[in-house]
């Protein structure tokens, strides 16, 4: 655990994954940023690697995350994405465990303590309550539970796994926020969601598919501050 990085609930994740790049990318994270500060809402947004100083070099609020990277030292490993070069892009952090680019559990506690050498955040995702109570273990920085199943679909975790998933990473580390994600598709999943106890949620298609993307991230940021001020007011 990177004992510098700061992040307050609630807040909420970004994933480009492959879709957007470049200055598309760019000009939708710049709304980001300005929803951001307009909410008082961390958010965390995981750019392609080409990507990271550009998004850190041209915003002020939000925290630019990789997408995933290896445990390697400084030294050979063509094709492999290096912590060090991750820090000095402008990362604050790197998602770890996707669903898409999973890691066995060996992998994760190596990486997570090259993160932690550099100064790299971690935000590790987890699918069940048992994995993600065995990774909470390792010390991240956040934790993802989300159902694999339900990423893309547009349905979200119910009731149950948000409050199992919660209850388990408590047992290990209550320090440990927990962000729920999967199926996450416009401001009324992220309102019910943040109602249900989340800490956290995040999209992916939801806002990169939506007919206009810019107000998708207006509606559901506005959406996450609003359950919250009304949930802990």
């Amino acid at each position: 655990m990177d004992k510098n990085f700061k992040i307050k609930a609630p807040f909420f994740e970004i994933g480009p994954k492959a879709y957007l790049y470049g200055e598309e990318l760019l000009k939708l994270a710049k709304v980001i940023d300005k929803t951001a500060m307009k909410y008082d809402a961390d958010i965390i947004v995981t750019p392609q690697y080409t990507d990271i100083s550009l998004l850190a070099n041209n915003t002020e609020r939000i925290f630019v995350f990789a997408q995933h990277m290896d445990y390697l030292p400084i030294g050979r490993g063509l094709g492999s994405v290096l912590p060090e070069a991750v820090k000095a892009a402008g990362a604050a952090g790197v998602m770890l465990n996707h669903a898409e680019k999973k890691l066995t559990l060996n992998a994760i506690e190596k990486t997570i303590a090259r993160a932690d050498e550099v100064g790299l955040a971690t935000i590790v995702c987890a699918d069940t309550p048992e994995e993600l109570t065995a990774i909470a273990r390792l010390s991240p920085n956040l934790l993802v539970a989300e159902p694999t199943e339900l990423i893309g679909t547009g349905q979200t975790s119910d009731a149950n796994y948000v409050k199992q998933t919660i209850a388990a990473v408590n047992a290990v580390n209550p320090d440990i926020m927990v962000l729920q994600g999967a199926g996450i598709s416009n401001g009324k999943d992220v309102y019910d969601t943040i109602l249900l106890g989340a800490q956290a949620t995040g999209s992916t298609s939801g806002i990169i598919k939506a007919a206009d993307p810019a107000a998708m991230v207006e509606e559901m940021i506005y959406s996450l501050r609003k359950a919250w001020d009304e949930l802990h007011q």
